[in-house]
């Protein structure tokens, strides 16, 4: 299943890498996608996602979850 995020705060190639890295090390986890103009973050993932854990990549990466 696919689910889109939005994601503030990311301005580089090096924002994207990193929110690819935290998030795509989430169980169950097999892609993800990041438009850096738009902010929108697609995951590809085996299940639905509990959306507290995406929020603590996100956060780890060091940007923000938006919702």
């Amino acid at each position: 299943m696919e689910t889109t995020y939005q994601v503030t705060g990311m301005t580089c190639g090096h924002c994207v890498a990193s929110v690819q890295t935290e998030v795509g090390a989430l169980p169950g986890v097999h892609e993800v996608r990041v438009d850096l103009a738009t902010g929108a973050v697609t995951v590809s993932s085996d299940q639905p996602l509990d959306e507290t854990a995406v929020r603590a990549a996100v956060d780890e990466a060091g940007y923000n979850l938006v919702g």
